[in-house]
C-alpha cells in the first residue's frame, strides 16, 4: 500500500523553479531518504507534504485520501507528523510536560510510552534547556512521534550531532520504523545515517528527481556521484 503520494508537485519562487513536477511514492512502513546538494528543493518539497506551502501546484495523498488542501494541523490529525531542520522544542519547559502537552494536542496518552521509547524517561522532570543537544534532538522526534502518527517527515534530525550520535539515531529510527509500522520521509545530509537506515533513496537535482531507488542502485548512480556523492567526498 502506497502510504504517501506526491503528483506534480511545482513551487516557484519569482523566476527560480524550487521544484518542478516531483513525483513521490512512498510504501506504508517505508523509510525514504530524501537527498541532494544544497538548494535541490529538499526541505521545499517536505513543506508541500507536510502543508506548510500551500502556494505549489500538485497533489499530495495520504494513505489514497487527498490531503492537498488540508492544513498542517489537519494532516496532523489524519496521522502526517513531521520535524524540522531546528529542534522545535520549548527550552524553559520539562520534557515531560512538552510531551504531555503534544499528546493532549492529539488526544493521545502515550507520555509515558513515548519517552520510554526515546530514553527520555532518565530527563522527564529536567527543563529541556539543560539536557544534551543529541537528547534535544530525540525530544524533537518524540514530540514528532507523540499519537503515534502514520508517516513522519523528517528534516535533517542528526543535524549538529557527533557521529556516535548519528549512529545511534539512525539504529533508532529503524528500530522504530520496524516496530511501530511508521512510514519515514527522511531528508539528511548524513549519507552514513541515510545509506544504513533507508529502504530506498530519491535524489532530487534543482527541484527534479534525478534519481531513485534501492541505496545501492543510487550509490553507482554515475549522475548521482557526479551530481553530489562525489562532491560531498
Amino acid at each position: 500500500m502506497i502510504a504517501l503520494a506526491a503528483s506534480g508537485i511545482s513551487k516557484r519562487y519569482g523566476g527560480f523553479n524550487a521544484l518542478s513536477n516531483v513525483q513521490l511514492n512512498v510504501k506504508q512502513g517505508e523509510i525514504r531518504g530524501l537527498i541532494g546538494p544544497n538548494g535541490a528543493g529538499k526541505s521545499t518539497l517536505i513543506d508541500a507534504l507536510s502543508g506548510r506551502d500551500g502556494k505549489h501546484s500538485g497533489r499530495v495523498e495520504l494513505f489514497g485520501r487527498d490531503i492537498t488542501a488540508l492544513t498542517p494541523a489537519q494532516r496532523r490529525a489524519l496521522g502526517l507528523s513531521r520535524s524540522f531542520q531546528r529542534t522545535s522544542i520549548f527550552p524553559s519547559l520539562t520534557v515531560r510536560r512538552q510531551i504531555e502537552l503534544a499528546a493532549r494536542a492529539v488526544g493521545s496518552t502515550d507520555t509515558n510510552d513515548i519517552m520510554d521509547e526515546f530514553g527520555l524517561l532518565p530527563f522527564a522532570d529536567s527543563i529541556a534547556a539543560d539536557i544534551g543537544y543529541g537528547d534535544q534532538r530525540r525530544l524533537d522526534l518524540a514530540l514528532a512521534m507523540t499519537g503515534q502518527p502514520k508517516v513522519l517527515l523528517l528534516d535533517e534530525p542528526a543535524a549538529g550531532l557527533s557521529f556516535e550520535e548519528s549512529k545511534k539515531l539512525a539504529q533508532h529510527l529503524r528500530a522504530m520504523a520496524t516496530r511501530r509500522g511508521v512510514t519515514v520521509v527522511l531528508v539528511e545530509h548524513d549519507m552514513d545515517v541515510v545509506f544504513s537506515i533507508a529502504d530506498s533513496i530519491t535524489v532530487l537535482q534543482v527541484g527534479t528527481v534525478l534519481a531513485e531507488g534501492e541505496p545501492q542502485t543510487v550509490r553507482a548512480n554515475p549522475a548521482v556521484i557526479e551530481a553530489y556523492l562525489g562532491s560531498a567526498g
